[in-house]
């Protein structure tokens, strides 16, 4: 049985290593261009189903691979589709649903796609069902609804069902949200893009905090509290994975998660909006870590490096933040100046880090670098919605300041 989890471009590595984190081997796991497969025990993948639902951090959605088939044709398409053993897949009386994409096909088509596998599974399950062939199938939305998907990639078709229901950045922390918020998935990948450590030697601060998404995700990590612990999955309603598997999963995670409190505060949001801060709060509180993060209303330019030596109480610290985007909330004017006093807190004439500080920052392209005329030491491309964008991480220290 393979399990697929969609993730957005650039964080597929970091899918994999959620999968290895959770203990599944590296030779089970195959990553491409937006997907992760993985290649699991026929015996056990429900509970695998819930287990990956449970602990992927920086996934998108979770599927189970119902079949596979090639089709250059519509034909083909109809005849592989037709195939599959849909009545094992979709219980008698559900409603099911089917999307799809194609790339680098000869079918190309979507809606016509969508329309003929709908007929396919159709003549499927009145063969399985032994009704006669042209009579209608029941479905009824108050039994449950199946969601199917269908992707067909340099002419190969692969069937999917849905067992993710909302996507995976969907946490259940988060109702009250900032203009433009960050999806709380590329926030967990922004933290392990830029190295974070947890409870190390440095403290980890946001000034443009907004609803606090980056804080409290890289609280939950270094808590290691599941992403999926405070919300409920639409595999719970499908009959052969069910709630069982749902409620092993939450319990082993709520046996894993480690929220004893400390000391010290390592994680340090900002924002120049009372409203957001007041957001930020309430979802740290929603999440259980709002003991460890510490919200402040203030101006992003006055987090300087010697405020932030007093206000945390250590010498070193990594900046990482989304900072509002030109043609987004700002001109893009409005915007490069944010992006200049950012620079011109954290990094020197030369583009390289003052002392005590690392500095990551998300950005459409390489606005940051043209704005502050400074080469990120390493760049990595990233979505952050439809906007392609680019994480900028600085960590060299200009030794000549």
């Amino acid at each position: 049985m393979n399990i697929i989890i969609t993730a957005l471009f650039g964080l597929e590595s970091l899918v994999k290593e959620d999968l290895l984190s959770a203990g599944y081997k590296k030779e089970n796991i195959t990553v491409t261009d937006g997907v992760v497969t993985l290649d699991v025990a026929d015996n056990n993948w429900a509970q695998d189903v819930a287990a990956v639902n449970m602990w992927v951090r920086r996934g998108e959605r979770v599927f189970f691979e119902a079949g596979t088939f090639r089709a250059e044709t519509f034909d083909e398409f109809f005849e592989g589709t037709a195939k599959i053993c849909w009545n094992d897949l979709i219980p008698k009386d559900y409603c099911f649903i089917v999307n799809g994409f194609s790339r680098k096909s000869k079918l190309f088509g979507i809606s016509a796609c969508q329309s003929l596998s709908k007929k396919a599974i159709v003549k499927s399950l009145l063969a399985s069902r032994g009704l006669p062939e042209g009579s209608s199938v029941n479905e009824d939305p108050k039994a449950g609804t199946i969601k199917i998907q269908f992707g067909i990639v340099e002419d190969q078709v692969r069937f999917m069902i849905d067992t993710s229901g909302d996507g995976l950045h969907k946490r259940g922390y988060r109702p009250l949200t900032h203009e433009a918020p960050i999806k709380e998935t590329l926030a967990a990948g922004m933290i392990s893009l830029s190295h974070y450590r947890p409870f190390d030697i440095e403290a980890l601060v946001d000034p443009f905090c907004g609803s606090g998404t980056i804080l409290i995700e890289a609280a939950l990590l270094a808590l290691n509290v599941a992403p999926g612990i405070n919300r409920h999955f639409s595999y719970e309603n499908i009959p052969y994975i069910g709630k069982k598997a749902y409620d092993l999963a939450r319990e082993e995670a709520l046996s894993l998660k480690n929220t004893d409190p400390i000391d010290d505060i390592f994680f340090f949001g900002s924002d120049i909006d009372p409203k957001a801060v007041t957001n930020a709060r309430q979802n740290a509180v929603n999440a259980g870590v709002s003991s460890f993060i510490r919200f402040d209303v203030a101006d992003a330019k006055d987090r300087t490096i010697e405020h932030l030596n007093k206000l945390t109480g250590f010498d070193r610290h990594l900046i990482i933040t989304n900072p509002p985007y030109g043609n987004r909330l700002l001109t893009q004017e409005e915007a490069d100046r944010i992006y200049k006093m950012i620079g011109y807190n954290y990094l020197t004439k030369n583009g390289l880090c003052k002392k005590g500080v690392r500095l990551s920052v998300i950005t459409p392209d390489d606005s940051f670098e043209r704005a502050n005329r400074a080469k990120a030491d390493k760049r990595v491309k990233l979505y952050n919605g439809n906007t392609k964008c680019q994480l900028n991480n600085y960590f060299r220290l200009d030794k000549n300041v």
